[in-house]
């Protein structure tokens, strides 16, 4: 086939001419579209092809080399274990069975009368959402070590011993804490081993006073003639008892009949709770 060299100047303009007129359109692509919509046709893909160049570019996230270990996350700090909070009371109506304690002339017993009593402290204890452990329940006569493990056993426990008196002035209130124990003239090594047993209060001597001064001072307003502080005496309930303890004791046994005691019961069990809740956050903050 034989390929043309040259054309006339003429004829390349009337092709060209031909284009553009509105009669025809030579594309192929656009046969018979009129030759003005398809310049506009071409406007407008030129106006979006400069739009998108002209768009914003997403930055590139750089990706780690194959084998790079992945950055370590900064540790969860874990929240702070909460406090052990005071959430047990153990009572100790003291003597039972056999052993009535002390005993008047008109026939009234401690171990009676202090189980009663107790029985209206543990109402006053629970309403403020306490748990509360009785030593015994009725006429039975735990021994000391039987009651002390059982206050041992509690976790966020305190004890407290209740008792009436054979002596003192009626219808009042008088709260005890163990003494402390004198140092010895001459130092000695610590004994190797767990502590004796009959020392396990040394150690809550200073929350044992402060939970008698809190009781003591809710007896002293209800209880006219009651002493504002408390006091100190060797109580043997209270040595081997390894939480925080205190004895309160009512007087007394010597009066004509029961009438003094029981009205007293109910402002007892709500002073007795009160100061526990008083020393509570004592008993938190570790006795600070």
């Amino acid at each position: 086939m034989a390929f043309r060299k040259e054309q006339r100047p003429g004829r390349v303009v009337s092709r060209i001419r031909g284009c553009l007129s509105p009669e025809r359109n030579d594309s192929g692509i656009l046969w018979g579209v009129p030759s003005g919509a398809y310049i506009l046709f071409l406007g407008i893909l030129l106006s979006g092809l400069l739009a998108l160049r002209a768009s914003p570019q997403i930055p590139q996230v750089p990706q780690a080399p194959p084998g790079t270990p992945a950055p370590q996350q900064p540790p969860v700090e874990q929240p702070p274990s909460p406090r052990n909070a005071l959430g047990v009371v153990v009572l100790d109506p003291a003597h039972g069975g056999a052993d009535t304690g002390a005993r008047g002339s008109a026939g009234i017993t401690e171990s009676d009368v202090v189980l009663s009593v107790a029985r209206l402290v543990r109402i006053s204890l629970e309403a403020q959402g306490l748990r509360v452990v009785l030593t015994r329940q009725a006429g039975e006569d735990p021994s000391f070590d039987d009651r002390a493990k059982l206050a041992n056993a509690q976790r966020g426990a305190i004890f407290i011993s209740l008792h009436v008196s054979s002596t003192g002035f009626p219808g009042t209130v008088r709260v005890y804490s163990l003494p402390q124990t004198p140092a010895p003239l001459t130092p000695t090594p610590p004994r190797p081993g767990p502590p004796r047993w009959d020392e396990a209060q040394q150690p809550y001597l200073d929350l044992s006073r402060n939970l008698a001064a809190t009781i003591q001072t809710q007896m002293a307003h209800r209880f006219p003639g009651s002493p504002d502080t408390p006091q100190v005496a060797a109580v043997r309930q209270l040595r081997t008892v390894a939480v925080p303890a205190v004895a309160i004791e009512v007087s007394s046994v010597s009066l004509p009949d029961r009438t003094l005691l029981d009205k007293m019961a109910p402002l007892f069990a709500d002073g007795a709770a009160r100061g526990v809740a008083d020393f509570r956050s004592i008993f938190e903050a570790g006795g600070k």
